[in-house]
């Protein structure tokens, strides 16, 4: 059947309220609308942004109800969507003589005030209408005055504001919402968990009333607390995503990684996917020291931001801890595909290349972290290692007596000159610098053996890490 229907979205009430203003506008008889006809077509207009056509059904409603206060609002609003605010405001002063009582007007007059950068006008208006209202429209108020508050920065009134809204109105939802934010942002802990107490004392079946409890518990590190109120939050909405997602960061701080990891599965299953919550579930599994599912999430987080190079970096991570430094070496090019001086990227292909025996290549990675960050020892160590694979032991001396000035004197380097010292035949000096060492940090031996385990068959190097250990041993 053929919908002769011009306007398909109206509704029939609005359809015929459209029949009769033409009629009226076309002066034929038998056409009358009411004050609130003449709202709901001013309504329909504005939602269609026919500004032009709303200011003419206002100035239509006011030429037969010139004192109507409903109309002249409607009108004042007009002039604000229209950035007209000085004509907005003069509008409003004349509705005020007409009917003073209407909380519409006081939020009207404090958008025109805002909009005109007069704050200090704004705000005294807000406040004096607060002590006249009641009931929802005082409710309204407080909202309109917690805006006016973060739009000048003043946090912990937007928090007061929110607070009296649900000490009045215990499940209002918009206030519930808006205060997590807040009492995050303001610190105030304390206050939120002795509010939503209360709250719950009176609502137990509040599921935003618990999840702001376990907010409040988070933001204060008792994450047991925390938990133990998100459990009764999804215990009443089983579908509420951000109580799973709140348990699982609670978890990870309490190093319950299984745990996190079944909290943050949950929030998969009902969330569209995230590269936020895929990384956190790999991390657990990193943690897990599960690297291949971890691995496995950090795919499903760099899918879905291809553009992150550091998903690369913790995917070759990966392989590197299971000493598959080869596909390490094709994550970590595409990693620096994306950011080449990331130093933490370079040091990793280093090792990695190390691992598949490319020395050459991999000192070129080392020494850009060296030159990105020379007092750092990350890049000098990563240099030092290279050399000592190859066994260059006289530039491993050369290389570390560079590295121990350029680092503020680390004691870690003169490991690296005492061995080069020892292999090299300058015993005597290798071992002066190994007890200069191990003076300055006594775990430094750890450090010769890794490096360099061939070390242990020479005679005089374990004389004196045994008289080393019986002088520990003697002081302790």
């Amino acid at each position: 059947m053929e919908n002769n229907n011009p306007f398909p979205e109206e509704s029939a009430e609005i359809r015929e309220l459209l029949r009769m203003y033409r009629n009226l506008r076309e002066g034929r008889p038998g056409s009358f609308l009411e004050e609130e006809d003449f709202e709901k077509l001013i309504l329909h207009f504005d939602e269609q942004e026919n500004l032009k056509e709303a200011f003419r059904v206002a100035e239509t409603g006011l030429s037969i109800f010139p004192y109507s206060a409903l109309l002249y609002l409607k009108k004042a609003d007009l002039l604000l969507t229209d950035r007209k605010y000085e004509q907005a405001l003069e509008i409003l002063d004349e509705v005020e003589l007409l009917d003073a009582s209407s909380s519409e007007l006081v939020i009207l007059k404090t958008e025109a005030y805002l909009a005109l950068d007069q704050q200090e006008k704004a705000i005294p208006l807000l406040e004096d209408a607060l002590t006249r209202f009641e009931g929802q429209e005082r409710i309204e108020l407080l909202f309109e005055l917690s805006d006016v508050y973060d739009d000048y920065e003043q946090f912990d009134k937007v928090f007061d504001c929110l607070k009296i809204i649900l000490e009045e109105d215990p499940i209002n939802e918009e206030a519930l919402y808006k205060i997590c934010f807040w009492t995050d942002y303001t610190g105030r802990n304390e206050e939120s968990i002795r509010l939503h107490n209360k709250i719950i004392d009176q609502f137990p079946y509040t599921e935003l009333a618990w999840f702001n409890l376990g907010a409040a518990y988070q933001g204060l590190k008792l994450f047991e607390k925390a938990i133990d109120a998100y459990l009764y939050c999804v215990a009443i909405d089983e579908k509420f995503d951000y109580a799973y997602r709140n348990m699982g960061d609670a978890y990870i701080r309490m190093r319950k990684y299984r745990e996190a990891i079944e909290m943050l599965e949950k929030v998969v299953e009902l969330s569209p996917p995230e590269d936020v919550i895929f990384k956190a579930i790999a991390y657990c599994y990193e943690k897990l020291k599960q690297p291949a599912q971890a691995r496995l999430y950090y795919r499903k987080a760099s899918h879905l931001s291809p553009d992150d190079g550091q998903l690369y970096y913790k995917i070759a991570c990966t392989y590197i801890d299971e000493g598959k430094h080869a596909n390490a070496v094709k994550q970590l090019r595409q990693a620096l595909k994306i950011n080449r001086k990331n130093s933490d990227y370079n040091m990793a292909m280093g090792y990695a290349l190390m691992g598949v025996e490319d020395f050459q290549q991999a000192m070129e990675h080392f020494v850009s972290v060296a030159d990105m960050r020379p007092k750092s020892e990350k890049g000098w160590c990563g240099v030092l290692d290279c050399l000592a694979q190859v066994q260059n032991w006289k530039q491993v001396g050369i290389t570390a007596e560079m590295a121990y000035q350029a680092t503020g004197k680390k004691p870690v380097f003169l490991i690296y000159q005492a061995i080069s010292g020892l292999t090299t035949g300058k015993v005597k000096q290798g071992l002066l610098l190994l007890e200069e060492a191990m003076q300055k940090s006594p775990k430094m031996v750890r450090k010769l053996i890794e490096i360099n385990p061939s070390l242990l068959q020479y005679p005089q190097v374990v004389d004196f890490l045994a008289k080393h250990k019986r002088s520990r041993k003697k002081k302790s």
